[in-house]
């Protein structure tokens, strides 16, 4: 019987003792993380914030979603939050003249290189290009690779014709189209001014069973809300380019200089331009916007 209580009680400290072992790896475990979570912890690394910068843009990079795919990675590397504003590149750029913005990007080659020469920004980079495309009912005009040839048809027929109308760098373009060709789009009793951003232009001229030229990254993005056909596209007049500007920080004293040099700093870096190289290709299977800030250097 002696024998028998010895060997239950070494039962129960053995017992004891394992339990023991058990509840201090569990604590251990519980206080250490594994190196899987650590490992997956340390991919999420994001700079404090250090403020905003307000980016003076145009309806084409806001419509087409390329700034919700890029903006935050600015944020994340740099810590500097981005407002944008999105509007024609005519009002970009004045908003620049005025101090309202720290950082444009546009694209209207010409306006900018004024604007440049007016002493208003640092300097002009180029950072990506896409082009233009004449969008329109089929049918009446055969798809061609011609743009004079497209809107001397839409003159002589008088077919409607939805412009922006609000001297953005797609207004800009139309306005050079036309002017190169000694005629006046208002002679047309059926052309349009929208007014209004490239969606709703777009969408206004399938409304109307008009014309429109629009970029392509906005028609490529809005053409599912449509019954619009692409009617002329891949002329080299069409080829729209965009170009990043610091704001002077002369102008006005609130002016961000440091966020705007670390936005243009980013946007030539490679890998934003790879970031915007591949936007579009999973959605649409070609790229919306071409990096272009090789042509820099």
């Amino acid at each position: 019987m002696k024998y028998i209580r010895m060997i239950l009680l070494s039962l129960i400290v053995s017992t004891l003792l394992m339990g023991c072992s058990t509840f201090k790896t569990s604590v251990t475990t519980a206080q250490h993380p594994s190196e899987e979570t650590a490992a997956a912890g340390d991919d999420v690394v994001s700079l404090p914030v250090k403020g905003k910068i307000i980016l003076a843009t145009t309806t084409s990079t806001q419509d087409s979603g390329l700034l919700d795919v890029i903006l935050p990675d600015f944020t994340k590397k740099t810590g500097w939050e981005v407002e944008p504003v999105a509007v024609g590149t005519g009002e970009a750029l004045k908003m620049g003249e005025n101090g309202e913005a720290d950082v444009l990007l546009v694209h209207a080659k010409a306006k900018e290189e004024e604007y440049m020469k007016a002493g208003y920004g640092v300097k002009r980079y180029d950072v990506m290009y896409n082009d233009f495309v004449v969008a329109g009912p089929a049918g009446k005009i055969k798809k061609n690779e011609d743009v004079k040839s497209t809107f001397q048809s839409i003159f002589d027929n008088q077919f409607a014709f939805v412009s922006r109308g609000d001297d953005s760098g797609t207004d800009t373009k139309e306005r050079s189209i036309w002017k190169s060709m000694n005629l006046t789009p208002g002679d047309n009793p059926n052309y349009i001014s929208s007014g209004q951003g490239m969606g709703a232009t777009l969408l206004m001229a399938d409304e109307k069973g008009a014309y429109t030229l629009s970029d392509r990254a906005t028609w490529l993005t809005t053409k599912e809300k449509t019954s619009l056909d692409i009617i002329c596209e891949k002329d080299t007049q069409l080829l729209n380019y965009y170009g990043v500007i610091a704001v002077n920080p002369d102008l006005n004293p609130k002016i961000n200089a440091e966020g705007a040099k670390a936005f243009v700093d980013w946007i030539l870096s490679d890998d934003t331009q790879k970031l915007i190289g591949s936007f579009g290709m999973d959605e649409y299977g070609q790229s919306l916007f071409t990096p272009n800030a090789k042509a820099n250097k």
